[in-house]
C-alpha cells in the first residue's frame, strides 16, 4: 500500500515479526470461549445501539455543515463558496477503533475551513446546540488544555473538539478529506494541532495494524482486564485507552497472523519482559519539518525521566504515559506477570478465561492505607471539586513516593461515597484509596514516619488550582487520614474489605483449638512466676482507641515503626520479667509453629 506516501512495507512496526504462525483449530476455540467470556460485562453493543449511534453522528455531520454555511454567509462569502463550504466530524477514540462498550460516548471533531475561528465555535455553534431539542447537558470547556463541547445528542454523550485547517486552497473541507497527512498541520496553532491528534494518531494505528478484527477483538479484552484489575486511569498514573491500544497494536505486529486468544497471551508475554523505560513504538519517528516539539529523548532532557513511554505513531510524536509514576509502573508490572501465569493455565485448559477477569482484593493487600476525601456542600459543587481532587492525585503520590520510608503508594481508580457516620448528611463526599508499602527495618529502633508535609503540599497544590481558576467555594474541603487495614469496615460496606474465609476440616479446627487453649494456659503459668529485679522489653500488638471507634480525620500523621516482622504497625511496650519471658517465649516456640 501507499497510502498517505508511505512505501509498501516488508513487516509491521519497527522491528520483523516474532512469529508468523498461522491459529490452529484449537486457538480457534478458545477464542470463541475469550468473546463469551467478555460478552456479559458490556463490551458488545447490540446491532440497534450502533445504528443509533450513526443516526446521531449523522445528524451532527448535517448540524455541523449548516452551522458552517450560515456563518460562511454572515463573512459575505459568495453564494457559490457558501453553497460548497463543506465541513466534517470526525470521530476518534474507542469509537474509531470499533471497541467502545455500551453506553460510551463518543470522541469527534468538528473539522472546519479556515475563515471559520474558534470563537465562533464557542459562541454561536454553542448557541445553536443550545436551541436544539435533541441536545442535553450542554457545557463548553474553552480554557481546558484541548478545548472541548461536552453535550448529550438523543443519549448519546459526545465531546466536540474542533479544528480549522489553514492549507486547504479551495475554502472547502471535503466529505473525502484524509486526516493523516502531515501538511495538514502546517501554521495551525497549538490548539488546532492538540484537536486534531487524537484523530490522527487513532487513523495511524488502525492503518498499523495487521489484521483490525483480531486487533478489536484482543483490545476489548486487554481493557476490560485493566479495568476489572484497577489499572486503567491515564489520570491517575496508569494507562489510558489509546497506551492499551498501541500495546495491543504492537503485539499484532510482532504476531501478524495470530487470533485473539493467542495475542492476549502473547500481550502478557511480551509487557511482563519488556525492558522498562525502552520505548514501545509502532513505526519509527518521522521528521516533517514542521518545527514541532516531538518526544526525544536525545534532545529534551526531560523526556530521559519517563518511565514508561509509549510513543504515539502520528507526527508529533508524544509520550502518551507521562504520568505514570514508579508506584504505577510497578503495580502494572505485577499485573502483567500475573495475566501471563493466568493465561498460561487457560491455554493449558487449567481453567477458564473468567479467572484473567477477577477483580484483585485490593482491601486486603496492605496493611496501611491513606483515606483521600472531598466534600462540597452541593452535588454541582461536588462534581467540580472532585474532578479537580482526582486530577492532582497523582501529586500526593509522588510526594508519598519520595519520602524515604515509603516503598509504594497504590491508587485505587474507583471512587466511593463518603459513609453518612463519618459526615454531615448535607454534604457530598467522595473517597480514594491509597495502599502504602513500607520499607523494612534491619534494626529494632522504633521509628516516627512524618506525613504532614506530604500531605500538607499536596493538598496546598489543590487548593491553590482551584483558586488560581476561581473554583474554590465555601463547603469544599479535602482531607487525607491515615488508617490501618483492620478499620476500613468505618469507610466501606463489608462485601468489600471481609476477608474471603477458608474452609478447614472439623479435625484440624478442633486441634487448633486445643492447642490455643494449650496456649493461653501457658500465658496462665507465666502470670503466676515470680518476678525478679531485671525487666526486659518486649513488643506486643495492643488495640488502641482510633481500632474501637472511626479515626478522626488529620492532614498530617506519624506513622510508629519497629523494625520487626510487625514492622509499622502501632505499638505498645510490657515488661515481662526475665522467667517471664524465657517461659513465654518456650510456649511460644513450641506452640505456635504447631497451631
Amino acid at each position: 500500500s501507499t497510502l498517505g506516501g508511505q512505501q509498501p512495507r516488508k513487516h509491521y512496526g519497527i522491528t520483523s515479526s516474532i512469529s508468523l504462525a498461522f491459529p490452529r483449530e484449537i486457538d480457534h476455540i478458545y477464542t470463541q470461549k475469550l468473546t463469551e467470556a467478555i460478552e456479559p460485562f458490556g463490551v458488545f453493543e447490540g446491532e440497534d445501539e450502533l445504528n443509533h449511534r450513526l443516526a446521531v453522528l449523522g445528524k451532527l455531520n448535517s448540524f455541523v455543515k449548516e452551522w458552517i454555511a450560515e456563518i460562511s454567509e454572515s463573512k459575505n462569502l459568495p453564494p457559490s463558496a457558501v453553497a460548497n463550504v463543506g465541513g466534517k466530524v470526525f470521530t476518534f477514540g474507542s469509537y474509531r477503533l470499533g471497541v467502545h462498550t455500551k453506553g460510551a460516548d463518543i470522541d469527534a471533531l468538528c473539522v472546519a475551513p479556515r475563515h471559520i475561528e474558534r470563537t465562533d465555535f464557542f459562541s454561536s455553534f454553542f448557541e445553536k446546540l443550545k436551541r436544539h431539542d435533541e441536545i442535553k447537558d450542554l457545557r463548553a470547556v474553552e480554557d481546558a488544555f484541548v478545548p472541548v463541547i461536552k453535550f448529550k445528542f438523543d443519549g448519546i454523550e459526545i465531546d466536540l473538539l474542533f479544528a480549522r485547517l489553514l492549507n486547504i486552497a479551495l475554502q472547502s473541507i471535503p466529505d473525502n478529506l484524509d486526516l493523516r497527512g502531515d501538511s495538514l498541520l502546517r501554521n495551525l496553532d497549538i490548539r488546532c494541532i492538540r484537536s486534531l491528534n487524537g484523530c490522527r494518531v487513532t487513523d495511524e494505528i488502525l492503518y498499523l495494524v495487521p489484521n483490525k478484527e483480531n486487533f478489536r477483538l484482543t483490545l476489548r479484552a486487554i481493557k476490560l482486564w485493566a479495568k476489572r484489575r484497577g489499572i486503567y486511569s491515564n489520570m491517575l498514573g496508569f494507562l489510558g485507552g489509546v497506551s492499551w491500544a498501541m500495546l495491543v497494536a504492537r503485539t499484532c505486529q510482532l504476531y501478524p497472523n495470530a487470533v485473539a486468544a493467542t495475542l492476549v497471551h502473547k500481550f502478557f508475554l511480551v509487557f511482563s519482559k519488556w525492558e522498562w523505560p525502552n520505548p514501545v513504538l509502532l513505526k519509527q519517528p518521522e521528521d516533517s519539518n514542521l518545527n514541532l516539539p516531538v518526544w526525544d529523548p536525545r534532545v529534551n532532557p526531560s523526556d530521559r525521566y519517563h518511565l514508561m513511554p509509549i510513543i504515539t505513531p502520528a507526527y508529533p510524536q508524544q509520550n502518551s504515559t507521562y504520568n505514570v509514576s514508579t508506584s504505577t509502573r510497578t503495580i502494572m508490572s505485577e499485573e502483567f506477570k500475573n495475566g501471563l501465569t493466568v493465561t498460561d493455565e487457560i491455554l493449558q485448559g487449567k481453567a477458564d478465561w473468567s479467572k484473567l477477569f477477577e477483580p484483585p482484593n485490593f482491601f486486603q493487600k496492605y496493611k496501611h492505607y491513606i483515606v483521600l476525601t472531598a466534600s462540597a456542600s452541593t452535588e454541582e459543587n461536588h462534581l467540580e471539586w472532585i474532578g479537580l481532587v482526582e486530577s492532582k492525585i497523582r501529586v500526593l503520590v509522588g510526594n508519598l513516593e519520595r519520602n524515604e520510608y515509603i516503598t509504594l503508594a497504590h491508587v485505587n481508580p474507583q471512587s466511593f461515597p463518603g459513609s453518612k457516620e463519618n459526615h454531615n448528611e448535607n454534604e457530598f463526599v467522595s473517597m480514594w484509596f491509597i495502599g502504602i508499602s513500607f520499607k523494612k527495618l534491619d534494626n529494632s529502633d522504633c521509628v516516627n514516619i512524618d506525613l504532614t508535609y506530604d500531605i500538607q503540599s499536596f493538598t496546598d497544590t489543590v487548593y491553590r488550582q482551584a483558586s488560581n481558576i476561581n473554583m474554590l467555594k465555601d463547603g469544599m474541603t479535602i482531607e487525607a487520614t491515615h488508617v490501618k487495614k483492620k478499620q476500613l469496615h468505618h469507610y466501606l460496606p463489608p462485601e468489600l474489605v471481609q476477608r474471603k474465609k477458608k474452609v478447614k476440616k472439623k479435625k484440624k479446627q478442633c486441634f487448633n483449638l486445643f492447642l490455643c487453649e494449650l496456649f493461653f494456659i501457658s500465658l496462665f503459668f507465666v502470670s503466676s512466676i515470680t518476678p525478679p529485679n531485671h525487666p526486659v522489653l518486649v513488643f506486643i500488638d495492643s488495640p488502641t482507641a482510633s481500632e474501637v471507634s472511626p479515626p478522626k480525620p488529620e492532614q498530617g500523621m506519624s506513622i510508629p515503626v519497629i523494625g520487626s516482622s510487625k514492622c509499622y504497625h502501632g505499638l505498645t511496650c510490657s515488661c515481662f520479667s526475665i522467667g517471664e519471658t524465657h517461659t513465654f517465649f518456650f510456649f511460644a516456640f513450641i506452640l505456635i509453629p504447631l497451631i
